[in-house]
């Protein structure tokens, strides 16, 4: 009898929760956090609070947006007041509701010089200068500095392989097993991308990085590349095939690298809100990039994403529930996800581990849209791994909303372009909804998805006319409503969302840790 008392009164309580989401304004700040018994029950409880979010509102904030671009030059990019007035906005929304914000400071390249041409001379086993820029060039921005020290050649293929984009050299971590901290680094051109090589050069010590051309045809010139990364700290140049092969012939080769640049730094912000409600060692993340690029106001990329979330955010503020939620705005996304980037990177790894899953929400009314969910169980089997343990579980819900519609989906790859990304390479499940840039709609997408074939999802990503008349009505209805779900069902039931603790952070994918197109 008292099991069964037991399980009435959860069921109970499971419903009181059902009306109060609907009813959110009326929730008394006493209540108690509701236990639902299932996923299936959970489901019901999201379901219902989605149909409180309506497009119309989140359209509200997308016209504020607007407004805030067009009186600020037309644009609502990281560092400019067109930015600061859209945080203003959603910030003033947030405490409005309830919610105390806090923001954390991002900062941002916005030039970078080189006072005078970069130096690379052996010193032994023997005196011999390179010219530059025949022999070698500096990384565009790459910090200066001014080392002599020994050369260490990290995992190269010498003689270099027949095919071209095949050394993994400084790839992993493991590839700078033994290396000596406050040596040179010595790295081959290869499969992945400098800065990750740079990044796992950091790491074990190095006071600087020579990258040196692969070798094959075509592939053995110094390469003038953006590594974009500036805080490495450590000067970085790009050598020949020939000059890395020549410092690489002798193990106590020692060098004189000196790099004379500096790097201007502007600053923004990130708005990070948390909910009244929840376990604060459990949070379910929830985020959108604020800022869109100086060409436009930024309306589709990203105003849709961050009008949702704040949608949510804003009808979610007086309804308990079992998790605490994080909703987050980040500040120059557009600049090399800088914002969510530099947030996780601030967190110790006792704060990371609470964070058990991360939902992004990045260009959600293409006109010429798709709906595209993030691939964390790399059923699709293309291009990066499946995402960290819980981005299945991740992208089968988001598939259970639109199914439930009979509304038609695809999956779509971690590719690194949005701010899963910095979540992903510590470990943290990801998942979101994506309706796609400058990518073609294909005929069979068409049939699916309606729209034109031929033509690019969004015609005007990252131009003047991602204005307000650039959103597609229909799909920022839908897909604000799978936001409002998403959110909701998480911030009640995590079942298949694993623990987090450090050594999951350690066996973190590294399907995101670089953008996809960054210079290899």
């Amino acid at each position: 009898m008292r099991l069964r008392l037991r399980r009435s009164m959860v069921q109970a309580a499971t419903l009181v929760t059902a009306i109060a989401l609907p009813l959110a304004l009326t929730v008394p700040a006493s209540a108690t956090i509701a236990t639902t018994t299932s996923p299936g029950v959970t489901d019901v409880l999201a379901n219902v609070f989605a149909t409180q979010i309506k497009g119309s509102n989140v359209k509200k904030h997308l016209d504020k947006f607007q407004q805030i671009a067009t009186a600020n030059g037309g644009n609502r990019a990281a560092g400019t007041p067109g930015y600061d007035a859209s945080l203003a906005y959603v910030q003033d929304k947030l405490r409005k509701a309830g919610y105390k914000t806090s923001t954390t400071d991002v900062e941002f390249p916005l030039g970078w010089e080189e006072a005078s041409p970069s130096v690379l001379q052996q010193t032994a086993p023997e005196a011999k200068t390179y010219a530059n820029p025949a022999d070698f060039v500096t990384v565009i921005s790459s910090s200066g500095g001014d080392v002599t020290a020994q050369v260490q050649v990290v995992d190269a293929v010498i003689p270099p392989a027949p095919v071209a984009n095949t050394s993994t050299a400084g790839c992993e971590t493991s590839d700078f097993a033994g290396f000596v901290p406050g040596r040179i680094a010595l790295i081959q051109r290869g499969t992945c991308p400098f800065v990750d090589k740079a990044t796992n050069a950091k790491a074990a010590g190095a006071a600087g990085v020579i990258f040196f051309n692969e070798g094959q045809p075509g592939r053995t010139d110094p390469l003038v590349f953006d590594i974009v990364e500036w805080r490495f700290g450590f000067p970085i140049v790009m050598a020949s095939t020939a000059v890395g092969l020549d410092l690489a012939d002798s193990p106590n080769t020692t060098v004189h690298l000196k790099v004379d640049a500096e790097t201007e730094v502007g600053r923004t912000k990130n708005l990070i809100a948390d909910s009244r409600w929840g376990k604060s060692g459990e949070i379910v993340a929830v985020g959108a990039h604020l800022d869109g690029v100086p060409e436009g106001a930024g309306i589709n990329d990203n105003g849709s994403g961050s009008a949702a979330v704040l949608e949510t955010a804003l009808k979610l503020a007086h309804v308990p529930t079992k998790y605490k939620v994080r909703f987050a705005w980040w500040g120059a996304e557009e600049l090399g996800l800088l914002g969510s980037d530099q947030y996780v990177a601030s967190l110790s790894q006792a704060e990371k581990d609470k964070i058990r899953l991360y939902l992004n929400f990045d260009m959600i009314a293409s006109p010429n849209d798709g709906t595209f969910l993030y691939d964390g169980d790399d059923s699709d089997a293309e291009g990066a791994p499946a995402g960290p343990a819980g981005s299945p579980e991740i992208e089968k819900r988001l598939e259970a909303f639109y199914a439930k519609r009979s509304l038609p989906f695809e999956g779509t790859d971690f590719t690194g372009r949005s701010d899963y990304g910095a979540f992903i390479a510590n470990g943290i499940p990801a998942g979101g909804i994506f309706t796609g840039a400058e990518g073609i709609k294909t005929p069979e997408q068409a049939a699916k998805f309606g729209g034109t074939a031929g033509l690019a999802y969004d015609p005007c990503y990252h131009a003047a006319c991602d204005g307000i008349n650039n959103i597609n009505a229909a799909a920022l209805e839908r897909n604000s409503k799978a936001v409002g779900y998403s959110t909701a069902f998480f911030a009640y039931d995590l079942t298949g969302i694993p623990d987090r603790n450090a050594a999951l952070a350690k066996s973190a994918a590294k399907s995101a840790a670089a953008p996809e197109g960054a210079a290899r």
